[in-house]
């Protein structure tokens, strides 16, 4: 019964969320993706609670913010959002807006001379800007790069979100046993994939973000090291003007080891984010400090006497 119950919710959420997105879609693209930064800051963040959880990461990394800057980090970080999200159904406008637009840094070269090899590449980001934008610019120009991603737990929306992701640019990969044999068989081809590493992994390696530790998955280094990819920091950093990106693929990481590495993609995402913190995805739980305390004290505690 409880299960129906949650199947039957999670039908009602997708129908409100697929009626958004069809009201926004009738609108100019110029239109669309302000409207919809502005119906995710005065609507969705509020009953989503975006607020309250925007605080307790800032609470837990930065206290010393004002409230004036707190308040006004909420906004924007729920307007990137909602122009983000429309954004991914957006798909030939965006990607007509995307084409021409010119990929800054040395990690393009990078990129370059891995492909001229024959090797693969990640292209490592986090939820910034729009972490999708990057796909989309090489998708536009017939130049497809994979994903891997993680899906959504209501199955109703994660099928049109899905399909919206793969029209970006394929494989898209799921973050399973059948995904992952996907991305490595891509990867072993010499493919380019986009993978985001600012998730909380509770079992990751106790890396650093923001001063604060912030378990992280090791296993993007890992597949560098072992397919001898290119581990690209990319980031795509919303304009002024609300619908453009400048397109930045930094040098690569070295090879070194997995922990090493994966601090380095920490601390490559924490300068961006320091240096424009309304585009990054605050409302993320990405430290979960009561999950981390209650596995040290389990960790301490005297086993069984023999």
């Amino acid at each position: 019964m409880r299960q129906a119950i949650h199947t039957a919710g999670d039908f009602v959420s997708d129908l409100g969320i697929r009626a958004l997105i069809w009201l926004a879609l009738l609108l100019p693209y110029r239109w669309r993706v302000p409207a919809a930064g502005w119906v995710a800051r005065h609507a969705v963040a509020p009953l989503a609670g975006f607020g309250p959880r925007i605080r307790a990461n800032l609470d837990h990394v930065l206290p010393g913010m004002s409230e004036a800057e707190r308040r006004a980090l909420i906004r924007e970080v729920s307007d990137n959002v909602g122009r983000t999200f429309v954004e991914f159904y957006s798909h030939a406008p965006f990607s007509a807006r995307m084409r021409d637009v010119e990929v800054q840094g040395p990690g393009k070269a990078a990129l370059d001379q891995a492909r001229a090899e024959g090797r693969p590449a990640i292209l490592v980001s986090g939820h910034f800007g729009n972490y999708e934008a990057m796909r989309v610019a090489f998708g536009a120009r017939g130049d497809p790069v994979g994903a891997l991603y993680r899906p959504m737990n209501n199955r109703f929306f994660n099928r049109h979100y899905a399909a919206a992701m793969t029209r970006i640019g394929t494989p898209l990969c799921a973050r399973d046993r059948q995904g992952m044999g996907q991305l490595i068989r891509h990867m072993r081809a010499g493919g380019v994939t986009g993978i985001l590493i600012d998730q909380f992994f509770a079992n990751g390696a106790a890396v650093t973000f923001f001063g604060q530790t912030a378990p992280t998955a090791t296993a993007i280094a890992e597949l560098a090291l072992k397919y001898d990819a290119a581990l690209i920091p990319s980031y795509c950093i919303r304009q002024p003007n609300g619908l453009d990106f400048e397109l930045v693929m930094e040098a690569p990481v070295p090879h070194t080891d997995p922990i090493t590495m994966t601090q380095a993609c920490n601390d490559s995402l924490e300068a961006r984010v320091r240096a424009h913190m309304g585009q990054w995805l605050w409302i993320h739980r990405r430290w979960k400090p009561e999950r981390q305390r209650r596995r040290a004290a389990a960790s301490t505690r005297p086993g069984p006497s023999s």
